[in-house]
């Protein structure tokens, strides 16, 4: 049932699919969309139709038709092309079956080790198959994995009448690692009633709330004099970008958070005396906070500029995506049906918030809910990622059992 599997998983991470978040096309980068076109072939070979390619969005779409008279609702699937900014040339998966629970050196030569000790995760697979890295690259399991059990889980149901199901459209998009590939996904189009996307972590994990995200670009600017005359004149930059962070709460960073408590997240600086800029990201699951993180950030920026007699800070803040919770807990049937396909696999659902967020917080607010399922994967955006060849076929499974429940219960 799932020989095609690993084989299609690995000749998908083979391919580099980077995006870029410095470029101005959509997708970001041409292999992406060279990517697509491999992906529309495939999709014909299983026997998919409604096969198209949206220049506009990067999106591949297709649907396999519905084997029932019921009036069932359309279900979609969804996974990204893209992998995160972590070097993508020359994916070399390496297997270690019957994982003994100990140390895998990934790269002898950089003495690259995957290690219980720092990931305590990996003991959750004695016994499995794991794919990992060498060590120089990340793996592509996000969200390859993703794609590759669609496609499965395609070809089982095409292939074996005896599980009835609606129609199903699934789609493979663009540029999620850089936070805009869903910005221009065609709801009306995909036509389904709700949709998954397969793209989260360890096996269990059903997602319907993520973050509410913004991104603050920070702005410093200064008086360069020479440092001879420059008392009562200079005015450093440099200086006052670090007394803004100072004032930010110094404990509400990612690394001193869990659950869903919010953060201020500094992910890069640059500066001199004369100017200098701050980049943050600005997380939090409930939305007056997250507003209110927003509000006090211009708050300090006034303070400094009220202490400086100028406007020597300014920031620009833009929101990326909202709590798709708030859209799903209207008619929770959507993960109702993935809860219940889990539950009937043996599999125990895990139901918490997304530290972070998914395609599906874009395009649940854009009219289609779109939680988000697990696909095997852990320790992602680097080398020490790595995916369980039977947390992969869970997943499968569960995109099937969805697809059979959805048609049991009907409209």
């Amino acid at each position: 049932m799932y020989e095609n599997l690993v084989p299609r998983f690995i000749r998908y991470v083979k391919t580099e699919t980077r995006s870029d978040e410095n470029s101005s096309t959509t997708p970001s980068t041409q292999s992406q969309v060279e990517f697509a076109k491999t992906l529309m072939e495939e999709l014909k070979e299983i026997g998919l139709s409604d096969i198209a390619y949206n220049k506009s969005n990067g999106y591949v779409t297709a649907t396999l038709p519905s084997n029932t008279a019921k009036k069932v609702p359309t279900v979609g699937f969804i996974a990204h092309l893209d992998t995160a900014d972590f070097n993508a040339e020359n994916v070399n998966p390496q297997f270690h079956e019957q994982y003994n629970g100990e140390a895998i050196v990934l790269n002898e030569e950089q003495q690259v080790v995957l290690d219980p000790k720092d990931f305590p995760n990996l003991k959750n697979y004695i016994g499995q198959t794991l794919i990992t890295t060498d060590g120089t690259t990340l793996l592509g399991a996000d969200d390859k994995a993703g794609i590759a059990e669609i496609m499965t889980a395609m070809e089982i149901l095409i292939n074996d009448d005896s599980i009835e199901h609606g129609d199903i459209r699934v789609g493979f998009g663009p540029d999620e690692e850089i936070g805009i590939g869903a910005d221009r996904f065609d709801v009306p189009g995909f036509n389904a009633k709700f949709a998954y996307t397969m793209d989260g972590g360890p096996v269990g994990e059903l997602e319907f709330e993520s973050f509410n995200a913004a991104a603050a670009v920070v702005k410093i600017q200064g008086k360069n004099v020479h440092p001879g005359t420059a008392k009562n004149t200079m005015v450093n930059a440099a200086k006052i970008g670090m007394a803004f962070d100072a004032l930010l709460p110094q404990d509400e960073v990612p690394e001193k958070t869990e659950g869903r408590e919010g953060f201020y997240h500094l992910v890069g600086i640059t500066g001199e005396v004369d100017e200098a800029t701050l980049t943050y990201i600005i997380r939090d699951h409930d939305r007056k906070k997250f507003e209110a993180r927003k509000a006090f950030m211009l708050e300090q920026a006034a303070k400094l500029n009220e202490a400086y007699g100028s406007e020597r800070v300014t920031i620009e803040l833009n929101d990326s995506y909202y709590n798709m919770g708030e859209i799903i807990e209207k008619d929770m049937t959507v993960v109702d049906i993935a809860e219940e396909a889990m539950n009937n696999l043996a599999i125990k659902p895990i139901i918490e918030p997304i530290r972070g967020g998914t395609d599906g917080s874009k395009i649940s607010f854009m009219g289609l809910p779109t939680p988000n399922i697990f696909a095997g994967g852990e320790n992602f955006h680097g080398r020490y990622e790595f995916v369980a060849v039977e947390s992969m076929e869970k997943a499968t499974a569960v995109i099937v059992e969805i697809a059979r429940l959805n048609a049991v219960k009907g409209v």
